[in-house]
């Protein structure tokens, strides 16, 4: 199995995942919204769930979005260039990128070992913020190995690249 193909079978199950999230928070929304208006009683702290949770999504959805270039890119300056110099701006997008959220996972650890040391919690439900911390690391981690991946290898899929070698540099 190429490394590709390995990254993408991850991405999908963090996909997976985001969206069982997202399920999670409708459901939540909806209970709270019909125990507010039918039995005059809410869910406490829902507002505080929803936001922890949605974050963790975001987070979860990014490989997926960076392994199907869902990104959106800006190619005004670019749609005249050689597919060439397009193939090398947008491997020069993806390390950028691999940096940036390479960045983000390692202040997300320190934010959550710092969430860890002092007990922050949430103001309502005192819910632990460092569990947010730690399920949005290994995403970033992965959108980062995805996108480092597509800088050299190219954007093609795991199959496009054995079949392809000018997207195996």
């Amino acid at each position: 199995m190429r490394l590709l193909s390995v990254w993408e079978a991850l991405a999908k199950f963090c996909a997976i995942a985001a969206g069982l999230v997202m399920v999670a928070i409708t459901l939540l929304t909806c209970a709270s919204v019909v125990g507010r208006n039918v039995f005059d009683h809410a869910i406490n702290g829902d507002f505080e769930l929803v936001g922890f949770a949605a974050g963790a999504a975001v987070a979860l959805f990014l490989p997926w979005c960076q392994i199907r270039r869902g990104n959106i890119i800006v190619d005004f300056f670019t749609t005249h260039a050689s597919a060439a110099n397009q193939s090398r701006l947008d491997r020069f997008g993806a390390l950028l990128l691999a940096a940036v959220m390479a960045l983000m996972a390692w202040r997300s650890v320190l934010g959550g070992m710092n969430a860890w040391n002092t007990n922050s919690g949430s103001m309502m439900l005192g819910f632990p913020e460092w569990i947010i911390y730690a399920l949005m690391v290994p995403p970033m981690i992965l959108t980062a190995l995805i996108a480092l991946s597509q800088a050299a290898f190219g954007f093609g899929n795991a199959s496009d690249v054995e079949d392809n070698p000018e997207l195996s540099v």
